[in-house]
């Protein structure tokens, strides 16, 4: 499964992994959704339904992971590294436009690829 999250000027791809909570976003999609910069090294937007992480792995917060923050239901992609925690689950990671991530702003559209 591929998603291609897109804002006015950029694009990023990511090959998703196998898991529930990844097929539960992909589900999801199209979304039109707002992005917000957090701390120093991620974007994030929130999904319109929580996602459910039975079967899904934690994540290591890799530059271009694609992944989900369980307190807050957001979704969370990194351009910089992120130490792992045990609410932090991968979905993917980004296969391109990686150094675009951290561009990211205003309305985006996450879409199958």
């Amino acid at each position: 499964m591929e998603i291609s999250i897109k804002s006015s000027d950029y694009e990023i791809i990511y090959e998703l992994n196998n898991s529930q909570a990844a097929k539960e976003l992909y589900a999801q999609l199209p979304l039109t959704i707002e992005v917000e910069p957090f701390s120093n090294n991620e974007m994030t937007f929130y999904p319109p339904k929580k996602l459910s992480v039975s079967n899904t792995p934690l994540s290591g917060g890799a530059i271009g992971s694609l992944s989900y923050y369980v307190p807050w239901g957001d979704v969370v992609m990194f351009y910089a590294p992120c130490p792992p925690n045990g609410s932090l689950y991968e979905l993917g990671s980004a296969v391109s436009g990686t150094d675009n991530i951290r561009k990211l702003s205003g309305t985006i559209t996450i879409s199958a690829n």
